[in-house]
């Protein structure tokens, strides 16, 4: 089915990362025009674009917690591309080790909410002043179902998720039709957020390895397999599509294998005489 993204001009936040990666590759098969923005693995950013082709997208550099260097990027990213049709805000970075919430230091808390909330604050900020003036854009916020669920030992990382799944996604989506409304040939600007569980990327490779680990992550859910980048990808690139999504805004979307929750316990730790007495 087209997709209708053929020249359009997207940026994508985070693309040197496997599933940022992976949504820059598939919004390229579709013709799209790609701004691939990386922080600081230039390496892997630079081999996607061998990938997809200088003349199709344009590398930019940024610590998007900066005020300045995300003003300096959209910048360069709107000179280059003559616009920006979609924003994918897909950035952000955790605190691999689990630190219960009494135990967080002020500054992995300030800097998890920094890496992950404050980018897409400053990203769509000023994405949102371009579409003002094109009056039309969309944007697709890449979350966590760490945001629906929550994370123990994560709790900054899933309290950032989730003002962007719930807090950014349903405000914005209101704010973004006023100044993109609607023609008789044109849906109106929106804004949506994915929510992947589980994926199968370089971060997560070692983590999923032991056998251990692997049953409990596919027994909170109806597929038995972790995902892939590509089923992120193929969700994204969707709801950046005006033709295929035009009537869907405002909208929370968890690819996430029918994931319904965590384990709490194992049967192991269940005291029977305790749950029955």
């Amino acid at each position: 089915m087209d997709t209708k993204i053929k020249d359009r001009v997207v940026l994508v936040t985070g693309a040197s990362g496997g599933i940022g990666a992976a949504i820059a590759r598939q919004l390229a098969e579709e013709g799209a025009r790609v701004i691939l923005h990386y922080r600081s693995n230039a390496e892997a950013a630079r081999q996607l674009q061998g990938e997809i082709g200088a003349k199709r997208s344009l590398l930019v550099k940024a610590d998007l917690a900066q005020e300045d260097q995300v003003i300096d990027a959209i910048v360069r990213a709107r000179t280059w591309g003559g616009r920006i049709d979609t924003l994918i805000a897909n950035a952000g970075s955790w605190e691999s080790r689990e630190v219960p919430l009494h135990r967080m230091s002020l500054q992995q808390w300030q800097r998890t909410h920094a890496a992950v909330l404050t980018s897409a604050f400053l990203c769509l900020r000023e994405f949102l002043k371009i579409v003002a003036r094109q009056k039309r854009g969309n944007a697709v916020l890449i979350a966590s179902t760490a945001a629906i669920f929550g994370e123990a030992g994560h709790a900054d990382y899933a309290a950032a998720k989730a003002a962007m799944a719930f807090g950014l996604t349903r405000s914005l989506k209101n704010e973004i039709a006023r100044i993109a409304p609607g023609t008789s040939t044109y849906c109106g600007g929106r804004i949506n957020c994915v929510c992947p569980g589980w994926t199968v990327v370089p971060r997560t490779a070692g983590q999923l390895r032991p056998l251990a680990t692997l049953r409990r992550v596919l027994a909170t859910r109806s597929l038995r397999r972790v995902a892939r980048p590509e089923d992120i990808a193929n969700a994204v690139v969707f709801l950046a599509s005006d033709h295929l999504a035009g009537h869907l805004t405002g909208q929370i979307l968890a690819v996430a294998g029918g994931m319904e929750g965590r384990l709490l316990w194992e049967p192991s730790e269940i005291d029977p005489t305790l749950a029955l007495g």
